[in-house]
């Protein structure tokens, strides 16, 4: 998973890095020139005089060692043995030499070397001094690397203030536009940048959608009224012919199939304009929808559906469970949860259990997956051995519906015996 985080603290960061780096970059390099060229100097120098102090000895031998070469000495090849031992064997050159001095305590120095016309000569330098010089600059540039560091974050603040800005204020308007629910123009309010340019696309694209919004509520708006108008007439004149005195009740039969299909084609019609508009309603006359008595109609509607299989149906209500939510929305949830039930089970039960704030809808049939059960809830998947010509979206038309009211709908296989248990929890 990755970390959120904003634009700006992210510019900050990247900001005093960049400044932290180069500093810290720039230390390491003056260190590292310092340190080549001051060793070369000082090689060249004493290689130089110890040779110089030779050449002297040679031309003048009753001349003692120049005054200022204070560490020098000088010894020849029969006295060689009153050297220290380590410098007896050395050759003509300057050496890095670390070894403990009269009190044991170490100490580092350069000794030059010269060996020419039988004479040795040794020329030390302490460098003791220079590496306290050494860590006095390393101090300084340590601070330098933190003052920049500090530099860098302060202009990285100040940067990203200004760079920002439009594209912080571009932002602050999508949340007040999202909080008024109604987008206005954004392109006049920023300049003709990169963020101008953003704000123009957002202003297209907020235009097609609301126009495609408003295609879509005319055109739901128009099909709930032609579609109401035929089913209102269907559901009258099965009323008025369930009124004629010489009704036979085969006849009688077909009218109150007739009769319960269009009504639960008027549920269907309300329950998807309410999640076409994302709208939440209760009941249209106020009272709460009694769960165990829309079970039952919907039992009663889908009983055509058994076609003669050895099945049976049966409602078990435990306690009484209400919902504050249209009597339509309760009935296509339930109608498409039975329904499947019936349709997969070849024999056996379907079992409408309710109680405890919730409905199950228990069958007999071959069960499902524990994997699949979360993907049934997908449009256009339907579960294995489907019969018929079903799209897949019947279950997908439940898990919306249930996600409008805050309800949680699930399937899971049974853990007894073969089939599936189908749940609304509705609290």
């Amino acid at each position: 998973m990755q970390s959120r985080r904003k634009l700006r603290f992210r510019l900050i960061v990247s900001f005093a890095l960049f400044g932290f780096g180069l500093s810290a970059l720039f230390a390491v390099a003056a260190l590292y020139v310092r340190a080549k060229v001051e060793n070369q100097l000082i090689t060249a120098s004493l290689q130089s005089d110890v040779n110089q102090a030779v050449e002297n000895k040679h031309e003048h031998p009753d001349q003692p060692l120049r005054s200022e070469l204070i560490d020098a000495w000088l010894w020849s090849d029969r006295t060689i043995y009153k050297a220290p031992l380590a410098w007896q064997n050395l050759a003509t050159g300057v050496y890095d030499i670390h070894d403990v001095d009269k009190r044991g305590q170490p100490r580092h120095y350069k000794l030059a070397v010269s060996r020419k016309y039988g004479l040795i000569a040794f020329l030390s330098y302490d460098i003791s001094r220079e590496d306290l010089g050494k860590r006095q600059l390393v101090t300084s540039l340590i601070g330098a690397v933190v003052l920049f560091s500090l530099l860098s974050l302060a202009i990285g603040l100040w940067l990203s203030r200004k760079v920002l800005k439009p594209v912080t204020e571009l932002a602050r308007r999508l949340r007040d536009f999202r909080k008024a629910g109604k987008a206005e123009p954004l392109a006049l309010h920023f300049a003709d940048d990169e963020v101008g340019e953003l704000a123009h696309a957002l202003d297209e694209y907020s235009a097609r959608l609301t126009a495609m919004v408003e295609r879509d509520r005319e055109f739901n708006s128009d099909v709930s009224h032609e579609l109401r108008t035929p089913l209102a007439v269907i559901a009258s004149t099965t009323e008025l012919l369930q009124g004629s005195p010489d009704l036979t009740e085969k006849l009688s039969e077909r009218l109150k199939r007739i009769e319960r299909a269009s009504r639960q084609a008027t549920e269907l019609i309300e329950a998807l304009l309410l999640l076409s508009r994302a709208e939440r309603r209760g009941p249209t006359r106020g009272e709460t929808t009694e769960v165990g008595k829309i079970a039952n109609d919907v039992i009663e509607s889908q009983r055509p559906q058994m076609r003669g299989k050895p099945l049976t149906i049966e409602l078990a209500a435990s306690e009484t469970v209400s919902v504050n939510a249209p009597a339509s929305v309760v009935s296509v949830a339930l109608t498409n949860l039975i329904g499947n039930a019936i349709k997969y089970t070849l024999e056996g039960s379907v079992r409408v259990e309710v109680g405890q704030g919730r409905v199950e809808v228990i069958d007999t049939g071959p069960g499902i997956k524990p994997e699949d059960a979360e993907r049934l809830f997908q449009r256009g998947v339907r579960g294995e051995g489907a019969g018929g010509s079903g799209a897949g979206l019947g279950l997908a038309i439940v898990r919306r519906l249930c996600e409008l009211y805050g309800w949680n709908v699930s399937m899971r296989p049974r853990s007894d015996a073969n089939g599936a248990i189908a749940s609304i929890r509705f609290s």
